[in-house]
């Protein structure tokens, strides 16, 4: 292909004047540069899906989704639709999963159900868990849907972390399907959260949580 024709006040170009030292270079030192400049093709490439937000979404009987940041996709543990995480040497530091609730048949509003069935998802996660100590629990809001927040510190894979699981269903008369949300953090994975409580308040887990919605 011609190139396209320069106009002499434009030029000489940068081509032009390394062309002579590109042409005297040897094999090998034309090599090393082209494979530098594929490598640094890649980790632009590579920082800019980075800083991109990834999104999940999930189908079925209680659609859901969310975005997510600095967190990766991982296989997810049973019972749990999806898990997203970011380890530190191979050790948890942050971790974000979804999966199913489903409530026993109750009569009144689902305000006054969710606590009562928090008490038996507490007992549930005292056995599931070493070293777990309650550290607080009550009503919440996801996007303006009202939730449960269930605070907790335990032992995960060898070391005492941060937990704050929230119990949240579809805003709809009688609803008995919805989801449970895990995030657990490890102590001084992001500096602002220093209690259970503000686990997804701040850092990689607040993104999931503010961007969760049904449907």
């Amino acid at each position: 292909m011609p190139a396209i024709p320069l106009k002499p006040e434009y030029g000489p170009t940068l081509g032009w004047l390394l062309a002579p030292r590109w042409h005297a270079a040897s094999k090998l030192a034309q090599t090393i540069v082209i494979v530098a400049g594929v490598g640094l093709l890649a980790l632009v490439i590579g920082a800019g899906l980075t800083l991109e937000n990834a999104h999940y979404s999930q189908g079925g009987p209680v659609p859901f989704s969310f975005s997510y940041r600095d967190l990766y996709r991982t296989v997810p543990a049973q019972g749990e639709y999806v898990q997203v995480r970011r380890p530190i040497n191979g050790r948890l530091k942050d971790s974000f999963a979804v999966g199913p609730l489903r409530l026993p048949p109750y009569t009144g509003g689902l305000s006054g159900e969710l606590p009562l069935y928090a008490s038996f998802y507490i007992a549930g996660l005292s056995h599931r868990y070493k070293g777990f100590v309650l550290r607080g629990e009550g009503k919440t809001k996801v996007n303006t849907v009202p939730a449960y927040d269930i605070a907790y510190t335990a032992r995960i894979e060898g070391r005492t972390v941060y937990g704050r699981d929230v119990l949240l269903l579809p805003e709809r008369s009688g609803v008995r399907t919805g989801v449970h949300i895990v995030m657990l953090s490890a102590p001084k994975a992001d500096a602002q959260v220093d209690s259970p409580l503000l686990v997804g308040t701040t850092g990689v887990l607040e993104r999931p949580l503010e961007t969760f919605t049904f449907g």
